[in-house]
C-alpha cells in the first residue's frame, strides 16, 4: 500500500465497483500469479569467467562475474504486464493500441492493480512482445488455470461445464488448398518423381521445371478467367503425368520391394487422378453443349408452333 495522495482521487472513488473489470480485479488471485510467474522473471545468476591476477605473490585465479548481478533496470510489475495481456486478448486490441487505450481507461488502470490515476503510458509495447516470450508455454497455462478458477468462484461457470470441450476452429485459417485440377496433376507429378529417385530408378525425364512453369501458368489463367489456355495447360500437364507414369512402371521391377508397395499406392493414385481430370474436361463439355442445343431447338420448336396458330 503506497502513502495516500491528498491532491489525487483514488481510482476506486471514481469508477463503479460493480463494472466487470472491477469485479474481476478483485476476484482475480493475484498472490499466486505473482508467486507462480516470479522465478520465471527473477534474475538468474551466473557462473562467472575465472581471470588471472598478479600479485606480490605472484599469479592466483580470480572468479568474476559470478552471482546475481543488481545492474539494469528493474522488470515492470507482474500484476501490471499480466493485466495487459489480459486486457489485450479480452478486447481484441494490438499492443499499441491497449498501451494507449490504458493510459486513458480508469478501469483498465484499476484491473491492473494501479490506485491513482496515470496520464502515461504503463510501458514500452515492445515490453508486452518480450514478455510473451520470457512466459512461455507454462506462463500461460498458469494463467488460463487462474482465470478458470476465478470464473468458477464467481460461479460464471460450473464444474461440469469443463467435463467436454468443443473447439470450433471454423474462423482459424488453415493451411488446405482447394484441390483444384492442375494442383492435383503436380502433386502427384512431383511424388512420383521423389519416390522413384529414392527408389534408384533413372527416369528419362523429370519435368521439374517445366512442372512448376504449368503450374504458374495455370494459376495465371485461372485468375484471369482465360479458360481457354487454362485447358491447354492442363492437356500439357496430363501428357507429362502420364509419360511419367509409363516410364515408372516400365522401370518399376528394378527398384527394391519395400520401395515398390509405396510406388504401387502413389501409382494407383495418380492412374486415378489422370482420367477423372480428362473425363471433366473432354466428356462434360460436350454433354453441356447437347443440353443446350436441345433446349434451344425446343423452344424454336416451341415459336414456330405458336407462330403457326
Amino acid at each position: 500500500m503506497s502513502t495516500p495522495d491528498f491532491f489525487r482521487s483514488r481510482l476506486d472513488s471514481m469508477i463503479d465497483l460493480r463494472h466487470p473489470l472491477a469485479v474481476l480485479a478483485t476476484r482475480m488471485s493475484w498472490a499466486s500469479i505473482e508467486a507462480a510467474l516470479d522465478p520465471v522473471f527473477a534474475r538468474q545468476s551466473r557462473d562467472g569467467r575465472v581471470s588471472e591476477a598478479v600479485d606480490l605473490f605472484g599469479v592466483t585465479p580470480k572468479l568474476a562475474g559470478a552471482g546475481v548481478s543488481a545492474a539494469g533496470r528493474p522488470r515492470l510489475p507482474v500484476r501490471l504486464m499480466v493485466g495487459l495481456l489480459y486486457l489485450k486478448h479480452a478486447y481484441n486490441e494490438s499492443d499499441d493500441s491497449v498501451c494507449e487505450r490504458w493510459a486513458q481507461d480508469v478501469y483498465f488502470q484499476y484491473f491492473c492493480g494501479e490506485e491513482y490515476f496515470q496520464p502515461l503510458l504503463p510501458c514500452d509495447p515492445t515490453n508486452l512482445v518480450r514478455f510473451r516470450q520470457a512466459l512461455g508455454e507454462a506462463g500461460v497455462e498458469e494463467l488460463l488455470a487462474t482465470t478458470i478458477a476465478a470464473a468458477m468462484e464467481m460461479k460464471a461457470v460450473t464444474p461440469a461445464e469443463f467435463e467436454r470441450v468443443i473447439v470450433d476452429t471454423t474462423v482459424q485459417e488453415k493451411a488446405v488448398a482447394y484441390p483444384t485440377d492442375s494442383r492435383l496433376l503436380e502433386v502427384a507429378r512431383g511424388r512420383l518423381v521423389q519416390l522413384a529417385q529414392r527408389a534408384g530408378l533413372a527416369l528419362k525425364q523429370t519435368y521439374e521445371r517445366e512442372g512448376k512453369r504449368l503450374r504458374r501458368r495455370a494459376g495465371g489463367y485461372a485468375h484471369a478467367k482465360q479458360f481457354k489456355r487454362l485447358r491447354r495447360v492442363l492437356k500439357r500437364q496430363r501428357t507429362v503425368l502420364g509419360r511419367l507414369l509409363r516410364d515408372i512402371e516400365r522401370k518399376l521391377p528394378a527398384a527394391p520391394d519395400e520401395r515398390q508397395t509405396q510406388l504401387r499406392v502413389w501409382l494407383e493414385r495418380a492412374w486415378r487422378i489422370y482420367p477423372n481430370v480428362q473425363r471433366t474436361r473432354t466428356s462434360c463439355m460436350p454433354c453441356t453443349r447437347l443440353k443446350l442445343s436441345a433446349s434451344g431447338k425446343a423452344r424454336r420448336g416451341n415459336l414456330m408452333s405458336s407462330a403457326s396458330r
